[in-house]
């Protein structure tokens, strides 16, 4: 009886290990396909040709330095160094107008329209 037990044992281990070397490329090209070079902050760059001029619903919060003011337009450096253009109105909540070196932290719409300002 323990000779069949162990053949048994031995053939179960043996399909799990073939399962598990055929299941091993398919998972490898999950993985790699997961990895993408998409960044929120790449798309709210791509969206600096049209932007809204009041607050909307919030896309994502963003972090970075400000490189340059010019009007109501921050163009702030994340952390990842990709440059994005903020556009701030009435509508944007903030204690006091940033300047240039200032680290900043908004709430911004997909268009790139800065919600709030910390």
């Amino acid at each position: 009886m323990q000779t069949a037990t162990k053949k048994m044992l031995s053939v179960l281990v043996s399909a799990l290990a073939l399962v598990a070397l055929a299941m091993t490329p398919a998972l490898a090209k999950d993985s790699q396909k997961k990895k993408s070079s998409h960044s929120p902050t790449k798309a709210a760059a791509k969206a600096a040709g049209h932007h809204d001029e009041k607050p909307g619903p919030a896309w994502m919060t963003f972090g970075g330095t400000v490189k340059k003011v010019e009007g109501n337009t921050y163009t702030v450096e994340d952390y990842e160094g990709n440059h994005v253009n903020l556009y701030v109105g009435q509508g944007t909540k903030q204690i006091k107008p940033k300047k240039v070196g200032d680290t900043v932290r908004a709430e911004i719409t997909q268009s790139g329209f800065a919600n709030s300002i910390q």
